[in-house]
Order: C-alpha cells, then structure tokens, then sequence
C-alpha cells in the first residue's frame, strides 16, 4: 500500500468520450485503489475553441457510470490561471523561456531555405523579444543534451535535444498550452504517477524539461499505454469507428461487462482467466505488466462479454435494466399489465440476447401490431406453397385446442409435423414470421401461449391474406 500515490485522468472535452479514455480512467483508477492512493479527475480546457460544456458532462456521466469514482475533482484548467501565469513568470524571469514573433509562413520558408527539417529553427532565441499581441512564448531547450523518459511499460526512451524544438507553451493570446499547463497542475497537486495514452509520449521529455525547469523536486513516474487498433490493426479513430463509451452505453451494454472488457485491452490476470469482479482487477492489475505492442479491440469479443454479464442478472435486475430501453419505443406505456407480460418473457429473453436493446426489439410483438417485413414475405411465406398451407393447417388445429399451453401447443405442432412430413423447424418458420415479424426470437410455443388464442388466430389470418394480396 502507498497511500501518497496519486494519479490524474486528464481528459479534454472536445467531442464523445473515447473508449481509449475510458481505458485510461480505469488503468489509473485501478493503480491508485491497489495502493490505496488517489484518483484526480482534471478537465483539460485551456482550448477554448474545441472545447464545449456538454463534453465535460459526456465525460463526468460516463466515469460515474462505469463506476471510475474519483477522489479530487473534476478540476477545470480554466479555473487555475493563477497558477500557469506563476510558472510564466518564473521561467521568463531565470531566462529558460523567450518571446516568438515568427509565424508558421516564416518558419517553413527559413526550413525551405536550408535545406533542413521542418520545424523552428530558435530564430528568435536570443533576440529578447517583447511581449506583443502577436508574440508566442517559447521554452528554450538546453542544448545540447539527451532526455530519458523512464517508462515502466516500454523502458527507457531517449530524446535527443537536438530533435527537439524550442516549443511554445503559451499562445499569442495568452492562453497557456496543454503541456505547460499539465505540468504546473501535476507538480501543484502532487501527482506520483502519470498513466496516459502512448500519443503522448513525445511530449514527455517536453514535459520533464518543464518540470526541472520549475524546480519540481521529484518527478512522477510514467507509463504510456498501448494504442487501440481495430480489425485493419488501425488505430481508432472516431472518423471510422464506433469510439464513443456513450454509444456503447446507447446500445445496451452493461458497465461491468465494460469495464471487464476494457481492462484487457493490454493487460491480463494470466492464465485463460478473462471475467473478473472489480476487486479482482484491482488485486491483481500491475501497470507493468501491461504489454506496449497495440491492442485489438474487439466489438464482437465485448459484445459476447456483455451477453456472459447479462445472463448473470437476477430477475429483478434484469428488468431493471431493460426498462429504460423499452420506453424509449411509443408501443411502451409502462402498465402494470405490460409490465407483469414483460417480467413472464424476460427469463426466455435474457438467455439470447448481448444487448439490452435487443431485449426490447425481440419482446416488441407482444405489445404492437405486427408488420411483416417484404424481404421476409418473399423469403419465408410465399416460398413456394407450403407456407400458406401450414399457417391455414395450424391455425385449424389451434383453434380447436381448449388449454392453449405451451405444451399443448407444442405437442399438437409436432404431430402435425408428422403428418405432412417436414421437420419442426420448416414448419415453425412461418409460424414465427406471421406471429412476431421476425425470423428469430423467444422459444415459439412459449410465445404463442402469452400471445393467446385470439391474437395468435388473428395474427395467422393476417399473414394468409397478405400471401393472397401479394401473389405474383
């Protein structure tokens, strides 16, 4: 236990949160809950033009909804001004940071000229420029040198200084950059260990350059943590695919089965082990045995985790969690008549779903009007002549029947089956389609019988006057 460890998450609110993000929350939450350190939740708004409040709620609503408690915060960049302008001050006032007119026209045309690699040059170095509203404040490297980035997932990484430009840390209108900004928060704050995405790490030197230069006693230690990739093994990007934890949450996953998922994104307990509790991630994570190479992340993978999570619900929690997605539809109006029909459906239901909201597309038949879908129209009830005959057969012997049980029902079915010499699975076909729409869906016979006779016997007639209305 280090209960002096802290940690930060350090997101910037510029559009849905990324389940990269997310996967670097829980990383850092799970470092600081096995030390029994802390968790600091810090908001990188310094961008004013990328940023927007309903980005900082995204990020806030999803944490708290995967369960990622913080213990300090959330901390606004914004709102700590005081602070960077202090740090301004000090490295102008012992010369480690100067004054920069040039702009990036100038600074491309002096690379065209010399023939070198793009970038700044340090033209402006030693001019003492004055402060303007057209001036950028650049930290001078020390040169020449190398910077050791101490990293406790890929080891150590060198940076040569004279790879490195003299970069700005504050823009021409005053507003401090990330870098600078981060580095004044972590040392005011008291941060031990920062954990972030691996994009970050060619700002590190920038940042332990920063940190000598404003006297920080000890420096934090570091790890970057492998990119996502998706099935092209490219990096995630929002442009191309589904990134967003809101999405996610959209569609019906559950936060455990999320948060399990996500923890292996890089990291395994050992072993063939993949479902773990909390306090199991929490025992057992180490930041370093967290692999560098890139990790796949696998929608279908967290797709069948979710399903493992839902059939692990009781009853009651279950539906608990179906509720919100059915009455997102006009067919819900939430009586306890719906309700009571919802709870007799929902063990046949929870068994063959992965997504909540497929619970509520699969249980929909039962509260609204069927409308066949052409596709299956042509596919299932007009292939051939069969379908028509079995659905004017059955819907004989159904009437007929005085229970109207699953069993029953069942029972009478496969006779029929018998009779005609077709397996059960050709005869129930249609029989589902005209019933529920769908080509899939809760075991049949159970379903008929919740339906009742008079619905069933409805919806039958129905699909053999749409066979007759839509011959060729």
């Amino acid at each position: 236990m280090n209960s002096s460890l802290k940690v930060r998450f350090a997101p910037s609110p510029t559009g849905y949160f990324h389940v990269g993000g997310a996967r670097t929350a829980l990383y850092n939450w799970l470092v600081a809950r096995k030390a029994g350190g802390k968790f600091v939740l810090r908001i990188e708004d310094t961008d004013e033009t990328r940023n927007a409040e309903e980005w900082v709620e995204g990020i806030i609503s999803a944490l708290s909804w995967l369960g990622i408690v913080w213990d300090e915060g959330p901390y606004r960049q914004t709102q700590r001004s005081e602070f960077y302008q202090k740090a301004v001050d000090r490295l102008i006032d012992e010369g480690k940071a100067y004054w920069c007119d040039c702009t990036r026209e100038q600074i491309d045309q002096r690379a065209k000229e010399r023939g070198g690699p793009p970038g700044y040059d340090g033209f402006c170095r030693d001019k003492n420029r004055s402060r303007t509203d057209k001036t950028a404040l650049r930290f001078k490297i020390p040169r020449p040198g190398v910077t050791v980035v101490h990293d406790k997932i890929r080891g150590d990484v060198v940076f040569d200084h004279d790879n490195l430009d003299d970069f700005i840390i504050v823009k021409s209108n005053g507003s401090p950059l990330f870098v600078l900004a981060n580095v004044v928060d972590d040392i005011e704050m008291k941060i031990t260990y920062v954990i972030r995405a691996e994009e970050h790490l060619p700002t590190t030197p920038k940042a332990i350059l920063l940190f000598h230069a404003l006297g920080a006693k000890d420096l934090p230690l570091f790890a970057h943590l492998p990119v996502l990739v998706n099935a092209k093994r490219q990096k995630l990007s929002k442009r191309r695919d589904r990134v967003a934890v809101e999405d996610y949450r959209e569609m019906g996953y559950l936060a455990p089965a999320m948060v399990n998922y996500l923890a292996l994104l890089g990291w395994s307990p050992g072993g063939d082990r993949e479902f773990l509790t909390l306090q199991e991630m929490i025992e057992l994570f180490d930041i370093e045995d967290v692999n560098h190479s890139p990790a796949f992340f696998d929608e279908q993978k967290m797709q069948h985790f979710n399903g493992v999570y839902i059939r692990q619900l009781d009853l009651d929690s279950f539906v608990s969690h179906c509720l919100p997605f059915l009455e997102k539809h006009d067919w819900w109006a939430g009586s306890g008549k719906q309700l009571q029909l919802f709870r007799q459906i929902a063990p046949m239901v929870q068994e063959r779903v992965s997504l909540l909201t497929e619970a509520a597309e699969m249980v929909a038949f039962f509260f609204r009007p069927v409308e066949i879908p052409s596709d299956l129209v042509d596919s299932v009830l007009r292939k051939g002549e069969s379908a028509a005959q079995i659905l004017k057969d059955l819907s004989g012997i159904y009437a007929h029947l005085k229970r109207f049980t699953h069993g029953e029902l069942n029972e009478v079915t496969r006779a029929y089956c018998d009779t005609i010499g077709m397996p059960l699975r050709k005869v129930q076909a249609p029989i589902r389609v005209a019933l529920t729409g769908s080509k899939i869906g809760p075991p049949l016979f159970e379903s008929i019988e919740l339906l009742g006779k008079e619905v069933t016997l409805f919806r039958l007639a129905a699909a053999r006057e749409l066979i007759g209305t839509t011959q060729p």
